[in-house]
Formats: C-alpha cells, structure tokens, sequence
C-alpha cells in the first residue's frame, strides 16, 4: 500500500504521524508544564482579553 495516498476518509500515514507526534508532546511533561504556564500568562496579561474573545468566537462557531 502506498502509504503517502488518501484512502477512504483521509490519509492515514499522515494521521498515524500526528497521532504519534501529540502522544509524544503530552508525555513531555516539562515541556507541557511550561506551555501551559505560558498560556495563563498570557490569559492574565494585555493579550488576555483578545483570547477570551477569540476563545468565545469559536464556541459560537462549534458543532454541538
């Protein structure tokens, strides 16, 4: 099988590749701990507001 086609409902070495990849990041612990305390950061600082409204923007926008 060429692993590179769409087959079906997508490609499914690329989906393999991102699935192995996320798995890796969320295991590195160190690295997820610093992201997220980044991330309250920038909650909490100038940009706080535009987040809050771009996370608001997009739950108007999601299925249910």
């Amino acid at each position: 099988m060429d692993e590179g086609k769409w087959k079906g409902e997508g490609n499914y070495k690329a989906a393999r590749d991102y699935d192995e990849g996320a798995t890796a990041h969320a295991q590195d612990k160190d690295k997820v701990r610093s992201e997220a305390e980044a991330a309250k950061k920038a909650l909490e600082g100038d940009e706080g507001a535009e987040l809050k409204a771009a996370e608001e923007e997009g739950k108007r926008h999601a299925k249910r």
